[in-house]
């Protein structure tokens, strides 16, 4: 696949429209298998142990999730590396 102008347009295009998303959210909350899979991943304790406590409050919350709050300057960052790759695609040479 030939890398031309039209392929870093797009990328900075969507870049620029990703960090525009990442501004406009304050937080993402995952669903219950995401949440499970990030805390075997990260070896962190388990969502739900089997104590007594937890299998009680699983009757009242049966689905623990995860709440992640994305840093601001992602979003500026996306929207700064993506302004960047569009401008590079306007200067590449068309070719014939």
């Amino acid at each position: 696949m030939v890398m031309d102008r039209n392929r870093y347009f797009l990328i900075g295009m969507l870049l620029i429209l990703i960090g525009i998303q990442f501004r406009m959210v304050e937080s993402f909350v995952l669903n219950e298998q995401t949440t499970r899979v990030l805390a075997k991943v990260t070896n962190t304790k388990p969502v739900a142990s089997s104590d007594m406590m937890s299998s009680l409050l699983m009757q009242v919350y049966p689905a623990p999730t995860k709440r992640i709050a994305p840093p601001r300057w992602i979003g500026l960052a996306m929207i700064a590396v993506g302004a960047v790759v569009s401008l590079h695609a306007i200067a590449i040479p068309r070719r014939n």
